[in-house]
């Protein structure tokens, strides 16, 4: 067959938009359809649902689409790849095919396992990222629908372009550039527009979710149906290129990618060509992804209004530590923080009023629980004036941890079940490389000095950041080479600190990513045991890109005058 292969993506998150399956599937032509299901909190939700119920470990949300979105992938002979399996692929396989009986669809389904190991002691989850070989060899051995638990992102796109172009896990140009459009598509409308600095100025009440045409080189063109919202040009797909990366060299079981060689080009409306991207033989080791209960969390968030807002808080803290001391049973872990959303001579209530937030935790569900919320509410009659709180305070719930790993890939068994039943072992690539980092590149020649004007850093600069683990990454890129010459100089590690005093303390470093005209920043530890631990106010650091763009510091005029960051990428 020639021609690109079209592959679209119908979920970033297990959640994300239910009709999206039905859209993607009657919204233009497309050859394969993935949906990713899995993130490091959801195998924690997964692994709870199975100790309930160990038939399942699925997304069951993907079984539902299914029940309109078999008939019209079989009517349009698109095949589905997706990882919703989670930790029960094979359970989720039969599903779909008790499902096609019942609505009278003939599909063939395969499914991928392999990648859950032996849990050690103490852990409710311990799977191996996966590459795509074995959805590759699951299409090829005549798949309508794959399954898989826990592989890479982009295993849902390297998978289905080997399969169709014939690659081999030495074709290492190829598979990084299949690598880079999957990390584009994994995220579903962060591509098109979601999520996305430069938000105004276009329509994003319904961003259409996106399609990588991809080529026999690894070459690929991101684009999304024609007559959906939102909006896929440069700013767009390098927003999602730098979400939760690190460095130049991205890692994966298939191939590394070199992010420093991907080159972006506006071909049309809605249309960016990626082509250039260089591959290197990957590492010989897979990544392992631990889950497991880190103990017990309470929170309470009382509400201080009007004046004295910062007595009201030293009041309540002090009245309620006395609670604890005298009731005996003070939580391990014990963290206020004071938000000031309150506005001076405020027209509402609400906008006159700020939030203090207490998190406690602690490994005995008794430390932050009865004596926990009962401090709480025994305060609301000798307190603050004012008082109340946001919500009842509970009895508190359980939190998760994330933890990763590493094993040689050879002692993971990989594994092709095919719709005949066969399985087919897939061996890891014979090539590895150790992972190192690149060389950090020269830096454009800096702007001539000239007069500055404080502003915001996104009036020039826009940004993503995401997490992994209990690491935040931050994605910065500059609008035009001129703000680039800049913004290479300016933004420093010792800069970033400044702008983000939270990151005081931690290991902040550093990546230069010409080519996107952006850096890379990632923060160690900025968010404690990870996103399910919940151990800062935006524990999956989603908007600490947001919080940077609003920071104020000296600017260039000339570029302040010259860029229009709104429109600076259309």
């Amino acid at each position: 067959m020639t021609g690109p292969l079209r592959i679209g993506n119908a979920s970033g998150f297990y959640g994300d938009r239910f009709d999206a399956v039905r859209e993607m599937l009657t919204g233009g032509p497309l050859d394969v359809l993935t949906g990713d299901y899995l993130a490091e909190l959801t195998m924690l939700i997964l692994g709870r649902s199975r100790i309930e119920d160990p038939a399942r470990g699925y997304a069951t949300t993907f079984l539902r689409q299914l029940e309109e979105g078999l008939g019209l992938a079989h009517e349009r002979g698109v095949k589905i790849v997706t990882n919703a399996g989670g930790l029960n692929p094979a359970g989720l396989a039969d599903a779909v095919r008790e499902l096609a009986r019942k609505v009278g669809v003939p599909v063939r389904v395969a499914h991928v396992e392999g990648d859950g190991l032996p849990v050690p002691e103490g852990y409710l989850t311990a799977n191996a990222y996966l590459g795509g070989a074995g959805i590759a060899a699951c299409l090829t051995g005549g798949a309508d629908v794959v399954v898989t638990g826990r592989v890479t992102d982009a295993a849902l796109v390297t998978g289905p372009a080997a399969a169709r172009f014939g690659w081999g896990p030495g074709d290492h140009d190829a598979l990084a550039g299949a690598v880079v459009a999957g990390h584009v598509l994994e995220c579903g409308t962060q591509a098109t527009g979601g999520n996305y600095a430069f938000f105004r100025g276009h329509d994003l009440r319904r961003p259409g979710f996106p399609v990588a045409e991809i080529h026999a080189d690894g070459s690929s063109v991101i684009t999304k149906h024609d007559g959906t919202g939102g909006v896929v040009d440069v700013g767009t797909v390098t927003a999602q290129l730098l979400y939760e990366t690190g460095g130049a060299r991205y890692a994966g079981p298939d191939v590394t990618a070199r992010l420093d060689t991907v080159r972006l080009v506006q071909e049309g409306p809605d249309r960016v060509r990626m082509s250039g991207v260089r591959g290197e033989a990957p590492p010989a080791t897979l990544k392992v992804g631990l889950n497991r209960l880190g103990g017990w969390r309470n929170e309470v968030v009382f509400v201080l209004t009007g004046l004295d807002i910062e007595a009201k808080a030293a009041l309540v803290q002090d009245q309620f530590e006395d609670a604890l001391i005298r009731s005996g049973s003070r939580p391990g872990q014990v963290s206020w923080e004071l938000a000031r959303t309150d506005r001076a001579d405020a027209g509402t209530e609400e906008t006159a009023s700020a939030l203090l937030r207490l998190v406690v935790r602690d490994q005995d569900p008794k430390a932050v629980g009865r004596a926990v919320s009962g401090a709480a509410v025994e305060l609301a009659l000798g307190s603050y004036p004012g008082f109340h709180v946001t919500a009842p305070p509970g009895k508190g719930a359980p939190y998760g941890v994330f933890e990763a790993t590493y094993v040689p890939a050879g002692e993971v068994p990989h594994v092709a079940v095919l719709p005949d039943g066969r399985r087919v072992r897939q061996e890891p690539p014979a090539r590895t490389r150790p992972l190192q980092e690149v060389e950090q590149p020269p830096l454009p020649a800096p702007l001539p000095a000239g007069p500055t004007r404080t502003a915001p850093l996104g009036r020039v600069a826009g940004a993503r950041s995401g997490d992994k683990g209990g690491d935040a990454n931050v994605g910065v890129w500059a609008v035009g080479d001129d703000a680039w010459r800049w913004l290479a100089h300016e933004l420093t590690v010792e800069r970033f600190g400044e702008l983000l005093p939270e990151c005081a303390g931690l290991t902040v470093v550093r990546h230069v990513l010409p080519n996107l005209r952006a850096l890379n920043f990632v923060v160690h530890g900025l968010l404690g045991e990870g996103v399910a631990a919940r151990h800062r106010f935006d524990p999956q650091a989603k908007a600490v890109g947001e919080w940077l763009r609003s920071r104020h510091l000296p600017i260039p005029v000339a570029l302040l005058e010259a860029v229009h960051a709104p429109e600076a990428n259309a």
